[in-house]
């Protein structure tokens, strides 16, 4: 898959100063007309996305630690109706005689599906689990003076979510084939949840209302060229059928169906405009919510705060070589990129209409999103700064401070900026 996204500055609509994004000049549209799983935005699968060759390490330096968190792998959706409702929908209109031939074939390719989730709503799938076992690898990798020292400790810690669990055995299990003398422990416990997944303040779930408020006024659904292709009888389907809905939940379980090994072909329902349409729908969601948004005040990226403040005291205490893996979702993930600004994921930005020049989820959130922040100190013998570059879901990022060696950064003056911005 070809790159689409170099660094530019921009500054039109953008209520912040000028910050790096990556783009080629292609519009949503264009990106995911040529890749449809796209549209899935937080559901698109991590492997359907780009990444390059890593920056080779700075002369005179080696890798000594590395810092991570990311989200768990691709699941099945997360609730009954999710699946159900369409097929409930689709099922009382064949009984009525109101389907279509393509109509007819959907219900059976969806009630097969239904029939399946029993039991797995919200479960990791082998997709998910395929995700963690090649980032783990790819780690191992990327950084062998980390990951193959002998008896290196690697610190592993989960949210209590079992998907989020299951990821950071697949991701271990690359380790310890890597080193099986790797000294890896797991944690998955309440007692860490304030920094692994914060809840958000009271006045952020106030914000949230009005984020709901400002959707509604910018999102929009056109379902009445998809309701003519599924039923036969559009005055029963304004009778009996919340058109908009019906398409936002086929839309989803297309969308999952990346998630599994099987059957994509429901994505062929839409045209490239409607997953785009729809997909903005997500995409302003997960805008408003979680990231740097002046409608809710800019206030959304702070809830993971605690999980900022723990990767850098962590990076404070490391003395020998080692690796922390956290492991959780992308209602965190995206705050802290967000937070830190990575590749300008904390773009402020004024006009919604124009939102996704700027800010597209499925960059910063597809299924296994993660941030890893890698260390480089001076080799034996050598004197200098302590260095440090991160990588989004792989790729190396931008950080919203100056530094003369890109991708590397000096890690005193990265440290010094975001306890800075954490004590505004």
């Amino acid at each position: 898959m070809r790159r689409f996204f170099t660094f530019l500055f921009i500054a039109c609509c953008i209520s912040a100063t000028a910050q790096t994004v990556r783009t080629a000049g292609k519009t949503a549209l264009e990106e995911i007309s040529g890749n449809r799983f796209l549209a899935g935005g937080n559901n698109a699968d991590y492997d359907r996305l780009p990444r390059d060759p890593l920056t080779p390490t700075p002369k005179g330096y080696e890798p000594y630690y590395l810092s991570h968190y990311g989200r768990h792998g691709s699941r099945w959706l997360l609730n009954d109706r999710d699946y159900g409702m369409p097929v409930k929908t689709l099922t009382e209109a064949r009984d009525s005689g109101k389907l279509t031939l393509l109509g007819e074939k959907t219900l059976v390719k969806l009630d097969s599906f239904y029939q399946t989730t029993k039991d797995h709503l919200g479960d990791l799938t082998p997709v998910g689990e395929r995700q963690h076992h090649g980032i783990g690898k790819r780690m191992t990798e990327n950084f062998p003076e980390i990951f193959k020292v002998k008896n290196v400790p690697i610190n592993a810690i989960s949210t209590t979510s079992v998907r989020a669990i299951l990821s950071m055995m697949a991701e271990c299990e690359e380790l310890a084939a890597a080193n099986p003398t790797a000294r890896i422990h797991n944690e998955a416990s309440r007692a860490t949840m304030y920094y692994m997944n914060a809840s958000k303040t009271d006045e952020m779930r106030k914000l949230d209302m009005k984020a709901r408020q400002v959707q509604v006024e910018y999102e929009s659904r056109h379902p009445d060229r998809l309701m003519q292709t599924l039923f036969n009888d559009q005055d029963w389907v304004k009778a009996h059928v919340d058109a908009g809905k019906l398409m936002s939940a086929i839309y989803d379980i297309a969308n999952n169906m990346q998630s599994h090994d099987g059957d994509d072909t429901l994505l062929s329902l839409f045209t490239n405009e409607e997953l785009v349409e729809l997909w903005h729908s997500g995409n302003l969601y997960w805008y408003l919510g979680f990231a740097n948004a002046p409608q809710t005040e800019n206030k959304m990226p702070f809830a993971q705060k605690n999980l900022l403040l723990n990767i850098i005291e962590t990076a404070d205490t490391v003395t020998q070589t080692q690796a922390t893996l956290r492991f959780g979702h992308d209602t965190v993930v995206l705050p802290l990129a967000s937070l830190m600004d990575l590749d300008g994921s904390g773009v402020s930005v004024d006009n919604l209409d124009e939102l996704d020049k700027y800010f597209r989820n499925y960059l910063i959130i597809p299924t296994a999103c993660n941030v890893q922040m890698i260390f480089y100190r001076p080799v034996k013998g050598k004197k200098g700064d302590i260095l440090v570059k991160v990588l989004l879901n792989e790729r190396e990022a931008h950080m919203p401070m100056e530094t003369d060696m890109w991708p590397y950064y000096k890690w005193s003056v990265v440290r010094q900026y975001y306890l800075d911005k954490l004590s505004e």
